[in-house]
């Protein structure tokens, strides 16, 4: 082989291992943005406050709760 051919077959095999090192960086890239993003949707779902709705079944329930409650102690309400 002609040392030109050589150095241009080095070349191409260093540009495709080059290709493939930088495909596997962007996918590890995406998949750390896409994790990032789904602890920041977790984060403002935690933070959010209840509905009007929410709060008005959980206080129907606690209610509930308490008669039942009662009713365990033998207390007539």
């Amino acid at each position: 082989m002609s040392e030109p051919l050589l150095i241009a077959i080095i070349a191409v095999a260093a540009l495709g291992g080059l290709i493939v090192v930088a495909q596997a960086a962007l996918k590890g890239w995406s998949g750390w943005l896409a994790l990032r993003h789904a602890e920041l949707d977790r984060r403002h779902a935690v933070a959010a406050p209840p509905s009007p709705a929410a709060r008005i079944e959980l206080a129907d329930l606690r209610e509930r709760v308490r008669r039942l409650e009662a009713i365990a102690a033998g207390v007539d309400l």
